[in-house]
């Protein structure tokens, strides 16, 4: 298979993966407990994991964005073209929702379940900026300072903790977001709040750049 469609399959099926963990998880902290801070954990700590394992995998295949906002960041900086950028773009999209779907079936929901779970407010939309400072920020650093082989221990390490301190959880990521909107479940976001989230993930991705470049020497 030729370098550029096994980047493509890596940003599929790590970002598939990672929301079938995402989503998946969320159903298993349900089904074990009723206590809300006991499934976040649960939650958090299935995510943490399974994105540590995905980074250091493919992390050398595809750079491991599985985040539309980190292949545009990428772009900008013209590390990715413009083809391949929407390649991952697409990849993400699709791999989320598979994951999504993947999970519904897991546990017996339908395939295709869209959210109500509302998820609107000012302080959202700031703790989603805020998430996605911090994840551009390092991502940023650690490509500055040419210290990758640290981001499958540093990046979901920042998820981790951002799950806990941030009011919308950290979804820190347009694909994921999307994709979580198909699983009327403990992680879902109704589709009419995903405009918002990804809004302020975006505005998060470039003021975290931005800082990023603030505090280097070029």
């Amino acid at each position: 298979m030729p370098i550029q469609w096994r980047k493509v399959l890596a940003e599929f099926l790590g970002t598939a993966i990672l929301v079938a963990t995402v989503v998946g998880s969320g159903i298993m902290a349900t089904n074990l407990t009723k206590d809300v801070g006991l499934q976040l954990l649960i939650n958090a700590l299935a995510t943490v994991f399974s994105l540590g394992i995905l980074i250091a995998l493919l992390g050398p295949i595809s750079g491991a964005h599985f985040n539309p906002a980190v292949s545009l960041v990428e772009r900008i900086f013209n590390r990715l073209t413009i083809s391949l950028t929407l390649l991952y773009i697409a990849a993400q999209i699709i791999g989320g929702v598979s994951g999504a779907v993947i999970a519904n079936l897991m546990f017996k929901h339908s395939a295709i379940n869209a959210s109500h779970h509302q998820r609107n407010g000012v302080n959202l939309f700031l703790g989603e900026v805020v998430a996605t400072v911090g994840l551009l920020f390092i991502i940023t650093l650690l490509t500055k300072q040419k210290r990758g082989a640290i981001a499958p221990i540093l990046i979901p390490l920042w998820i981790g903790a951002a799950y806990f301190f941030t009011s919308s959880t950290s979804f820190a990521n347009p694909a994921v977001t999307f994709a979580r909107a198909w699983s009327d479940t403990f992680s879902g976001i109704a589709l009419a709040s995903v405009p918002a989230f990804i809004l302020a993930q975006l505005i998060g991705a470039g003021v975290g750049t931005l800082l990023a470049l603030g505090v280097t020497n070029d």
